[in-house]
């Protein structure tokens, strides 16, 4: 008689979880509460008929460079990936802008003296990804097989990312491109850790590409929902899962949720000392995210912006640096790191002809309720001129609202919690997934490695529960 597993939720690891015991010839049923699969990685129709807008992240260099996701057929589900012909842009004030291309060589010459210090810093993880994102996308532990690899990255990753700019780089235009690529952590530039998310997604443009997916995130979910299906796995929507406790039986439970609401939905299975720690669990700083539909392209002063799927509104690395240090005190900066995408310049399914789709977000407090659209547009038009005038509608997402849309956006937390040092050691899953219930475990971007659409908590979080029940 085979195994039989419930999945909470259907994001990218709620169903990465699912497939991983679909393959080992489990069956499987997948939960969840909206009425569109995908958790974050889900495009909908935000603004006006025909403007299709995703919802949480709209460029995927971990989705398709995941080392579980890659082994998967998912082009036979039609997902299918666009290369914008730069991976990112970073405009400054004087109408210029530094550019992050897929070429390593073509980026080194670009950068100028700075060139050789960026192949030294990035060049060998770019070269090793598969190997890196394996050992660096899974929990941590002691024991490796590429100790050398790993302490080479360790190196680089556990400092600050003021310190590592500053040790690398000697043009502030260098150290403003990484700035901007080390403020996806959510964490302050001068904090621990925060280096490593520029190194990671500074390498991850060499070796695989910063890509959006053709019709949008919703494409990555229907694929993997679609190799679910021929494994026999099932998903059900609309079926909010108010207690464990009313799902059928079965052998092992995996919830994508973050752990207070396991707390809440597994009520009475949870020892007292393992709910503590749950309860205890600390979620990082929000988002302030606006979706545009526009009757044409953004107007940038600089041309390398209409290139790229992803632009940087950021200035100066001091300026970025201000801007997170700010959201980490709890205050709203003036002028705020922005993350914008513009899928719709490369992929023509998101608009109606000769239109546009944008997103664009910023780092808020965590639950902050202060509204930003001025101050999020003006940094914009800092970099594009005009921009207001070609806007048609726009929808806004305050913190409050992420949360209403994905119940695991805790306070506009897109990343699953925080990810300090502390926490990032210690989290609550430090049993490799496991509760204090042998048949619960948490499978969410709350465990490691934390968040981006790769699958792969979901994935580890499914291999342990199949070892342990034999």
């Amino acid at each position: 008689m085979s195994r039989k597993a419930n999945i909470v939720g259907a994001g990218p690891n709620g169903l990465a979880a699912a497939i991983a015991l679909a393959q080992r010839g489990w069956q499987v049923e997948v939960f969840e509460a909206q009425p569109q699969p995908g958790g974050a990685a889900r495009t909908l129709e935000l603004t006006l008929p025909g403007f299709l807008h995703d919802f949480g992240s709209a460029v995927h260099p971990l989705a398709v460079g995941s080392p579980f996701f890659s082994t998967l057929p998912l082009a036979e589900h039609g997902l299918t990936w666009i290369h914008s012909p730069l991976a990112l842009a970073h405009p400054f004030d004087d109408g210029t802008a530094i550019a992050l291309q897929r070429d390593l060589q073509a980026t080194e010459s670009a950068l100028g003296t700075d060139g050789r210090a960026w192949r030294r810093l990035v060049g060998h993880f770019a070269e090793h990804w598969t190997t890196l994102a394996a050992e660096v996308l899974r929990p941590v532990h002691l024991l490796t097989l590429h100790p050398l690899l790993l302490a080479r990255f360790g190196a680089v990753a556990l400092p600050s990312a003021n310190v590592v700019a500053k040790i690398f780089f000697g043009s502030e235009r260098t150290r403003a491109l990484f700035a901007g690529l080390a403020a996806h952590s959510f964490l302050g530039l001068d904090e621990p850790l925060s280096a490593g998310f520029g190194v990671l997604l500074g390498a991850a443009a060499h070796a695989v590409g910063w890509p959006i997916p053709s019709g949008g995130a919703q494409a990555i979910t229907h694929a993997l929902c679609g190799h679910l299906a021929k494994l026999g796995g099932q998903v059900k929507i609309d079926t909010r899962v108010e207690q464990l406790a009313s799902l059928p039986s079965c052998d092992a439970t995996l919830c994508d949720v973050t752990p207070v609401q396991l707390v809440r939905l597994a009520v009475g299975r949870l020892s007292s000392r393992y709910t503590r720690r749950l309860v205890k669990y600390r979620y990082g700083p929000g988002a302030f995210k606006v979706d545009y539909a526009l009757r044409e392209p953004i107007p940038w002063r600089a041309r390398e912006c209409r290139q790229a799927a992803t632009v940087h509104l950021g200035g100066s690395a001091a300026e970025i640096s201000a801007s997170e240090a700010a959201m980490q005190s709890g205050r709203h900066s003036e002028r705020p790191f922005v993350l914008l995408a513009q899928p719709s310049l490369f992929d023509a399914t998101r608009a109606p002809a000769g239109k546009h789709t944008a997103w664009a977000y910023c780092h808020v407090p965590n639950g902050s309720n202060v509204d930003l659209l001025e101050t999020l547009e003006n940094q914009i038009e800092r970099f594009a001129p005009g921009f207001r005038d070609v806007v048609l509608a726009r929808h806004v997402f305050a913190p409050a609202d992420l949360e209403r849309l994905d119940a695991n956006l805790i306070g506009g937390d897109i990343s699953g919690g925080a990810m300090d040092v502390r926490q990032f050691l210690f989290r609550p899953t430090w049993r490799h997934y496991a509760t204090s219930a042998k048949d619960i475990y948490l499978c969410s971007s709350s465990t490691p490695p934390g968040g981006g659409v790769h699958g792969m908590c979901g994935y580890h979080a499914a291999q342990l529960a199949a070892a342990r029940c034999g």
